[in-house]
């Protein structure tokens, strides 16, 4: 998939239920587009089919994630949002 394929696919997934959610991922694609055009954060992907009260815990507790691989992403988009 090209860059800006996989920007809009993932613009798409990033709007969500919550509000809080919808601000932070999309801060988080604005502030990494570049690199997520370029395959950075391959689990992005799999941590947006997340239910949305689970990925918000994660948030808000990274190290709370069940997937390991998902920390140091979840960490890098509260990184983002602050």
């Amino acid at each position: 998939m090209d860059g800006s394929r996989r920007i809009r696919k993932l613009r798409w997934c990033c709007r969500r239920g919550m509000k809080e959610l919808d601000i932070l991922l999309g801060t988080f694609l604005n502030a990494q587009g570049p690199a997520i055009a370029q395959g950075a954060w391959p689990e992005l992907e799999a941590l947006l089919k997340t239910e949305d009260d689970l990925l918000w815990a994660w948030v808000q507790d990274p190290s709370s994630a069940q997937v390991a691989t998902f920390r140091p992403l979840l960490r890098q988009i509260r990184r983002v949002g602050n």
